[in-house]
């Protein structure tokens, strides 16, 4: 005897997280690394280098955390203006957001005939309708609550995580040359295997992300190095 199961699909659902935290980890890994390269080559101590790179780290976290924040917080002022925009539309000119729906639809091949059931049950259900033009019409949905805080710790901590990678060989270590060697080893591997994971995760396969990220990040180092090295 056979038994039928339902057919359940697994989508990705963590899309924003993951980007935060690529945003901050990516950027934690290289700007750290340049600088501490940079000025590794200038006539200065390696408790310098370590204090400039904390000091980095901290000034860049804050400041990319509150980046995120202040995206995520005009995310949430955009949609909202928008929905009160759509609100107002759909009261005062229901011809035309009739019309729009009758134009959403044909681009999926449903006609106009056939849109009428449907119209009928938005016309009855304006919240419904308000968000079928928000999705459908604008491609927007609505910001969870405390969206922007949460990008802003992630991608804050990330900055933080990412940039005490290529730091630590100078914390842990007294030569300088030696250090900058580590560091540089330390950072390339941790590009390669933060991108593979981020490919495992999203699907987007693992070993093209890590190729990808690496060398993205490498030649963001490695610019970043370059010019760091310039001005020391």
């Amino acid at each position: 005897m056979q038994h039928s199961h339902p057919h359940t699909e697994h989508h990705f659902e963590a899309s924003d997280t993951v980007r935060d935290i690529v945003i901050g980890m990516a950027d934690g890994l290289t700007v750290p690394f340049a600088l501490a390269a940079g000025i590794s080559g200038a006539a200065v101590g390696i408790d310098i280098i370590v204090t400039a790179g904390v000091a980095e780290i901290a000034a860049g976290s804050i400041a990319m955390g509150l980046g995120g924040y202040l995206a995520g917080r005009t995310q949430r002022q955009h949609y909202y203006a928008e929905r009160a925009r759509e609100e107002e539309e759909i009261l005062n000119v229901p011809h035309r957001e009739r019309k729009e729906v009758i134009d959403i639809m044909a681009q999926y091949g449903v006609t106009k005939q056939e849109c009428e059931p449907m119209l009928a049950g938005l016309e009855r259900n304006p919240i419904a309708w308000r968000d079928f033009m928000m999705r459908f019409e604008l491609g927007l949905e609505e910001p969870q609550a405390g969206a922007a805080r949460k990008s802003a710790i992630t991608i804050a901590l990330s900055y933080l995580v990412g940039g005490l990678i290529p730091l630590a060989p100078y914390i842990l270590m007294h030569s300088i040359p030696e250090a900058l060697t580590a560091s540089t080893v330390i950072t390339l591997v941790a590009l390669f295997a933060f991108g593979y994971l981020k490919g495992s995760i999203t699907g987007t396969g693992a070993l093209k992300s890590a190729l990808q990220t690496l060398m993205v990040g490498g030649l963001a180092a490695a610019a970043a190095f370059s010019i760091a090295r310039l001005i020391s």
